[in-house]
């Protein structure tokens, strides 16, 4: 090659083998972050064969950190973020005080100094931003209160890892490095009387308030007003590089004016963009960017391991390990259940935080470059980072079976209600059924967050698939004519709306199994997918088909090549945008009278 390209070889390199080895581990049925994570050892400096540039790949996970925390901003409101602060600023500092009690212990052990202990316990203590969210939106849970809990959670050890990183150079010395050099007080902290120690801290609570408050009151205005003026363009190119401006812009102004990190920057600029209603559209702007970078930042996890700690150190292996899957997730357990939630939405956090990622790595580099903490120690917090992201899924696989499963069973009502019901072969009314509101979900005893779904009583109607731009019309229209209805729809917003407007409703994944069994999937006679995504909808099409293969289905698409994928999976009716509009045009011209080319349509 003419020049050296180690951007384009670290890309090519973790996103090819993450790929190839991600095709594997569906075969196998594996996580997919497993084979992220083997890519990424594969072109580490510890294995044999290319070797990716280490920084690069830690700047470009560092991109999907900002652009995940952007998104999960835009679905967490600040209301959220508030009601959950009764548990989630004692709890994040409770469990953080725990895990590096543990990890002091351990470092005690080592025959490590104070100092490393409690570096090395602050490194053990805090949760990966990427793998918590990632299982959190598979799951559908980022808009429950669990799901809030989780990530206001996240958000109040991002500020403590924050500070800690602020605080750590200067404390070097106590700690039992060497000291980068201290910087005097002046000004007001001079005034004040306070150390250097004092007046770091100050400067620090003065950055990051004066951040927060920047985005609350000047960003909840200017951040939308500039979308929606981006907006009336009408270019989607212009629009989706203002959602990725503004993100990745305000997360760097929030890390190099105000000294808070990319993840928590990018966080509050989702907020603030959250209130506007463009905010799902930008949401999905940033998908396809966002898991790309994701799969980057596993990919530089793995580059991070050295595989000959195991063999070096397996008994501290595994004590690390034992710290941040065990010892945290009791932690977390006891935090929640002390301030009285079920044990569903305890176990929930527990599984979310046993792992470690994007700060533990931070602060055992920093660690090691202060000589605050040895080598080894950096090794083991890579290592347990490793094996806990790795086992992390099977934690929510068990989860899944044993606690969200369970409490999503749709409830048996008891049979003094179902008599009336079951009188036989009465066909539906259309007056009643389509504008009857499904039957409230009672919460369960112990849990706010987790509807006991009843199936629909609904047969011979529509399911329609996606309440957006295109949804909402049809769903309108078949209400007001009369067709027995259920929507399935994803946000949660758009579900409290049509249970007001008394239209039956179901939020869940629209491809699930047991989602299509209690829309009653078999005895319906359409089924209407309006969401735009042509793979979703062809997972659809292909289950719904095989559930009853008499049902007619109509689908949406935005390509020729999209048309043809769903017709092969068994859509009768595929409509293409661009197409519908060229016949309303052509059926208007060639209707209109002769003579009168100017006549409004």
């Amino acid at each position: 090659m003419p020049h050296e390209t180690p951007l384009i070889a670290t890309i090519v390199a973790g996103l090819g083998l993450a790929f190839i080895f991600a095709l594997v581990a569906q075969r196998l049925r594996l996580s997919p972050i497993v084979a992220y994570l083997l890519g990424g050892v594969v072109i580490g400096p510890f294995t044999p064969g290319f070797v990716a540039d280490q920084k690069l790949a830690n700047e470009l996970a560092e991109l999907g950190v900002i652009l995940l925390m952007f998104g999960v901003g835009l679905h967490f409101s600040l209301k959220d973020l508030l009601s959950v602060r009764a548990i989630a600023i004692p709890g994040a500092l409770g469990q953080i005080a725990v895990a590096t009690l543990l990890g002091m212990g351990f470092a005690w052990i080592m025959g490590w100094g104070l100092g490393t202990g409690l570096v090395f316990g602050l490194a053990l203590s805090v949760a990966s931003t990427v793998v918590l969210l990632r299982a959190m939106q598979e799951r559908k849970l980022i808009e429950t209160e669990r799901g809030r809990i989780a990530v206001g959670w996240l958000i109040v050890e991002d500020l403590v890892m924050v500070i800690t990183l602020v605080l750590i150079p200067p404390l070097a010395g106590l700690l039992g490095g060497h000291a980068p050099g201290e910087v005097a007080p002046s000004g007001l902290a001079a005034n004040l009387g306070l150390s250097s120690i004092g007046a770091t801290l100050m400067v620090t609570a003065v950055k990051v308030a004066a951040f927060v408050a920047l985005m609350l009151v000047v960003g909840r205005k200017v951040i939308p007003w500039v979308l929606h003026f981006v907006a009336h363009t009408g270019s989607r190119e212009l629009f989706r590089l203002a959602v990725l401006a503004i993100s990745l812009g305000v997360a760097y102004g929030a890390a190099a004016l105000f000294g808070v990190s990319f993840a928590l920057g990018a966080f509050f600029a989702g907020m603030v963009l959250a209130e506007s209603p463009l905010s799902k559209q930008a949401a999905n702007e940033t998908l396809p960017l966002r898991d790309a970078f994701a799969v980057l930042f596993f990919v530089s996890v793995g580059m991070l391991f050295n595989p000959s700690i195991l063999i070096q150190h397996p008994l501290a292996v595994l004590v690390t390990f034992l710290i941040i899957v065990v010892g945290k997730s009791i932690a977390a357990f006891l935090i929640v259940r002390g301030f009285g939630y079920s044990k569903g939405v305890a176990l929930t956090i527990s599984a979310s935080l046993a792992q470690i990622g994007e700060f533990s790595f931070i602060l055992a580099v920093l660690g090691v470059e202060l000589d605050i903490i040895p080598g080894t120690a950096r090794d083991l917090v890579v290592a347990g980072a490793l094996i806990s992201i790795v086992i992390n899924p099977i934690l929510f696989m068990a989860l899944d079976r044993f606690v969200l499963r369970p409490e999503r069973q749709p409830a048996v009502a008891p049979k003094s209600e179902t008599r009336p019901e079951a009188e036989p072969e009465a066909p539906p009314q259309p007056e009643a059924e389509p504008g009857a509101p499904m039957a409230e979900a009672a919460p369960l005893p112990e849990d706010g967050d987790i509807e006991v779904v009843q199936p629909t009583k609904l047969s011979q109607h529509a399911i329609l698939v996606g309440h957006g731009r295109v949804g909402s019309r049809v769903a309108k229209a078949l209400h007001q004519t009369g067709v027995p209805l259920v929507v399935i729809e994803e946000s949660q917003s758009e579900v409290e709306k049509l249970k007001a407007d008394g239209i039956e409703v179901y939020s869940g994944p629209a491809g699930d199994y047991e989602t299509l069994e209690l829309q009653n999937l078999a005895g319906a006679k359409w089924l209407v997918v309006a969401i735009p995504d042509a793979f979703e909808a062809g997972h659809l099409v292909e289950q719904a088909r095989k559930l009853n293969p008499a049902i007619r289905i109509l689908a949406r698409a935005h390509s020729e090549e999209a048309v043809g994928y769903l017709r092969g999976l068994g859509a009768d009716v595929i409509l293409m945008g661009e197409e519908e509009i060229a016949r309303g045009m052509i059926r208007d011209l060639l209707h209109s009278e002769e003579g009168q080319p100017g006549q409004a349509a």
